[in-house]
């Protein structure tokens, strides 16, 4: 019965959109297909997991999640740096990462490992200057709540104890310092996935003030989200826009404005993406001072990503342009 259903549906949408439509969701989303006998209609349900709509929850999420949805649009993906990145699986289980990045005449890199028990994730990175990255971070101690473990060898001052807490109508953040005088930081949220308010704070415990202040306001809908966050104790102001134009492509458009109370300087940041095929998505955006990017993504294997980005000033455009580019392998 759901064959013929799904026969209906192609012939109404026209076979080549219907393929289209059911080729690019088998990519880029998780599909969810029901009869319903009542209306004897073929109803589809789509959870986007690569910047459509507003992720479905209750809750308002934490702090940094206020204008995610825009910086991810404007400024992720986008580097001037190469970077190739390899990941391999153990029999346990164990995913193994090996990463290199060509800074200029620079390159870095750095092995990191991840193996997940139950519902504990043990994650511990090494860099080219010695220095081991470990966390450990245990989801649903409690309903809820996350805690969060890190610490870096050698730096005896980088050990941090932080927790996390998601209620359909809060978030809270919380870290604190494992120092005898240690720094605290505290962000929450209240509201909902529709209108929500935050805060952000550290308090440096060893000079008895706060080396951050930041409040943010976010209000989303279906297919646009806009906030509205005050940084760096009240002098920064920082206004951004997301909309989704169409799902079925991943288009998508968006803007922010920075203002400056100090130097009275503005920045605007205007960009968009838009999904080629269902394994091939371009970017692009510019600003106000003149600075254009854009780049090309393609998923040539499942969960392997091949990625140009380039960077030209307009306003110099005798200089030469930034070209940056990113390989990540997975099996």
């Amino acid at each position: 019965m759901l064959k013929h259903e799904i026969k209906r549906s192609e012939h109404r949408l026209g076979f080549s959109q219907f393929f289209h439509f059911v080729s690019f969701e088998r990519q880029r989303s998780e599909l969810t297909a029901s009869y319903c006998s009542s209306t004897d209609s073929l109803h589809l349900s789509y959870l986007f997991s690569s910047g459509g709509l507003q992720e479905m929850g209750k809750g308002p999420g934490l702090y940094p999640d206020i204008g995610k949805k825009a910086r991810d649009l404007l400024y992720k993906d986008y580097q001037s740096d190469h970077k190739f990145t390899v990941t391999t699986y153990t029999a346990n289980g164990v995913a193994i990462t090996s990463s290199g990045t060509k800074k200029g005449e620079l390159f870095l890199a750095d092995v990191s490992t991840k193996l997940i028990n139950k519902n504990i994730t043990t994650d511990v990175k090494l860099d080219t200057s010695s220095n081991v990255f470990t966390t450990v971070t245990v989801d649903e101690p409690a309903p809820g709540l996350k805690a969060i473990f890190s610490f870096v060898v050698p730096d005896q001052r980088s050990g941090k104890v932080e927790l996390q807490y998601l209620h359909d109508y809060a978030g809270i953040s919380t870290s604190l310092g494992l120092t005898a005088n240690p720094i605290v930081n505290f962000s929450g949220v209240i509201g909902t996935n529709v209108l929500a308010l935050g805060t952000d704070l550290s308090f440096d415990t060893a000079t008895g003030i706060f080396t951050k202040c930041n409040a943010g306001l976010s209000f989303a809908n279906s297919d646009l989200i806009a906030s509205l966050t005050l940084n760096d104790k009240g002098d920064t102001l920082i206004a951004s826009y997301y909309h989704m134009v169409s799902p079925l492509t991943n288009t998508s458009a968006g803007a922010e404005l920075s203002h400056s109370f100090s130097s009275t300087e503005n920045t605007l940041t205007i960009g968009t993406q838009h999904a080629l095929d269902p394994l091939t998505l371009v970017k692009a955006r510019v600003n106000n001072y003149g600075k254009a990017s854009a780049l090309i993504q393609h998923e040539w294997r499942p969960k392997s990503l091949f990625t140009i980005s380039g960077e030209v000033d307009t306003r110099a455009i005798e200089k030469s342009a930034k070209i940056g580019l990113a390989v990540a392998l997975k099996p």
